[in-house]
């Protein structure tokens, strides 16, 4: 079935290039037709705080993670937009354009929670402001449910990889500690405001397989400056 998709797919996207090259007065058929968005010029954000002031955690470990982790899903989208500027989409093979818009997809969600995992905390930890406050007691009860729940979705996570964010939802209309194996899955609404990465390369360095304590670590440097300003633009 994956196949018969994927072959209607193609053809889809071909006759739909075709309608659009013929609607344009296009003189030949044989003009290769390219992607239409440019490779964007991206550069990994600065870390907030200095990394060897976090309680909890090495400056080597928030060093490498920014470095090469986020740093390098920066990277990644640029290489990879760069690879699809220059597809001829009329005659590339679906497999080809589905796997570098998956990579695509991959990459911008990495370096998106990654941003959002790196302004979750630090070592001047500050509260959840008015709104978001008010909000976390209306949706989960009171600070002490959200948090127990957050924390129970990470230490579930230990040993493998994921994510547990704390999201704005407009459809729902309501705050949702989100689940997510990888960088693929994501309420499609969602506004992140709280991101904690369960990827091992988030604390093996400093905790080597006791997730647990790394999540414990984690929460105690709760930094909500971020998350108080995203939920009130989401509003």
């Amino acid at each position: 079935m994956t196949e018969n998709l994927t072959r209607r797919q193609t053809i889809a996207a071909t006759l739909g290039i075709g309608v659009a090259l013929n609607s344009a007065g296009c003189a030949s058929a044989q003009t290769p037709t390219q992607s239409p968005l440019p490779a964007t010029a991206l550069s990994p954000r600065p870390l907030a705080f200095d990394p060897a002031s976090v309680p909890g955690f090495s400056e080597r470990i928030i060093r490498s993670h920014h470095e090469n982790n986020y740093a390098g899903a920066v990277r990644r989208i640029g290489a990879i937009q760069a690879e699809l500027s220059t597809l001829d989409l009329a005659t590339a093979p679906g497999f080809k354009l589905n796997g570098l818009k998956r990579e695509e997809l991959m990459a911008v969600n990495s370096m998106i929670l990654h941003e959002i995992h790196f302004a979750s905390f630090g070592p001047d930890g500050v509260s959840p402001g008015g709104p978001l406050a008010a909000r976390l007691e209306n949706d989960f009860g009171s600070h002490t449910a959200w948090r127990k729940e957050f924390v129970a979705m990470g230490r579930a996570l230990g040993g493998g990889s994921g994510w547990v964010v704390l999201t704005w939802s407009p459809r729902l209309g309501r705050l949702v500690n989100q689940w997510a194996a990888d960088h693929s899955m994501g309420v499609a609404d969602g506004v992140g405001l709280i991101a904690l990465d369960m990827y091992e390369h988030a604390y093996h360095m400093d905790y080597g397989s006791n997730a647990g304590a790394y999540v414990d670590a984690f929460m105690n440097v709760l930094d909500w400056r971020n998350a108080n300003t995203a939920f009130a633009a989401a509003l």
